[in-house]
């Protein structure tokens, strides 16, 4: 069984998927990084907030004055500025894996084009050989 094991853990696929976890992990914490750090405070000077996190709604009728606050008092909160920089993290994600595979589609050798060997006899519908002239089936002439 340790042996089994051993063989699946060296094989290629698995050891592909455990870089691919690492390294998506890695690009992950970057991506929020440049969203939390950077796009999120051109956010929040263009909306006029002085964090992007303090959009948001108490629901429980009181006002705060930040985010940290509402959080200090168990408040629950409908976290808008949260949600709009998760929604950003993720675009930017999303659309870094589709460049990604859009590159990596392009040295992939495209299928060769197959060529019919049968086609359709026009009189009476049959599926026939490509390269007959007389229907087997309605013995009718096929151009």
């Amino acid at each position: 069984m340790l042996k089994e094991f051993k063989e699946f853990a060296m094989r290629g696929n698995v050891i592909d998927l455990a870089t691919g976890v690492i390294i998506g992990a890695a690009f992950g914490k970057i991506v929020s990084s440049l969203v939390n750090d950077l796009i999120m405070p051109l956010l929040s000077l263009i909306t006029g907030k002085n964090r992007f996190e303090n959009i948001y709604i108490p629901l429980n009728g009181k006002t705060y004055d930040s985010f940290a606050l509402a959080k200090a008092d168990n408040a629950a909160t409908l976290n808008i500025g949260l949600f709009i920089s998760s929604v950003i993290d993720f675009l930017i994600i999303a659309f870094a894996i589709f460049i990604v595979i859009k590159q990596i589609n392009r040295f992939k050798p495209k299928p060769a084009v197959v060529e019919p060997t049968s086609k359709e006899c026009p009189y009476c519908r049959s599926t026939i050989n490509i390269k007959a002239v007389k229907c087997p089936n309605c013995t009718s002439n096929i151009e």
